[in-house]
């Protein structure tokens, strides 16, 4: 998958389980019509910024009563900061039995890195909540 700084695209390869299935920025972006994007970073995260029409399903605060509404054949892309966390809430969504979802590989760290816009309640913004310093420093930025 394409990932803008190749030092951060080794850290991904080896962080990851690749134990489900992996969408790229591009491919997420592309077809974005098709899917849910659901957000499994904690709230603060979310409520600085997040991908646009997303829902907000948490890690920690993971609740299976947000996804109610939501149809199990439909197509999810799970994100979070770098893919880590999605990736177990991903596995989480397939138990439950949904069929289509979908681990966005370099979660919204990427998607901003590759210029794709992130919103918050008062529209597109240029803020990336960086989890801590040390994640924070593969937020990259729009050019």
């Amino acid at each position: 998958m394409k990932i803008k700084n190749p030092l951060f695209a080794r850290l991904l390869d080896k962080l990851l389980a690749h134990s489900v299935s992996e969408i790229s920025i591009a491919d997420a972006f592309n077809r974005k019509e098709e899917f849910i994007f659901l957000d499994a970073r904690e709230f603060e995260e979310f409520y600085v910024s997040h991908v646009q029409k997303a829902i907000h399903v948490g890690y920690k605060s993971f609740d299976t009563e947000r996804l109610n509404k939501i149809d199990q054949s439909q197509s999810l892309i799970v994100y979070c900061s770098i893919g880590y966390r999605s990736e177990k809430i991903a596995a989480k969504l397939s138990n439950l039995g949904f069929k289509n979802v979908q681990n966005l590989y370099g979660g919204i760290f990427e998607w901003y890195n590759q210029e794709f816009d992130v919103v918050n309640s008062s529209g597109i913004t240029s803020e990336i909540h960086p989890y801590n310093a040390v994640w924070g420093v593969w937020i990259s930025g729009k050019e």
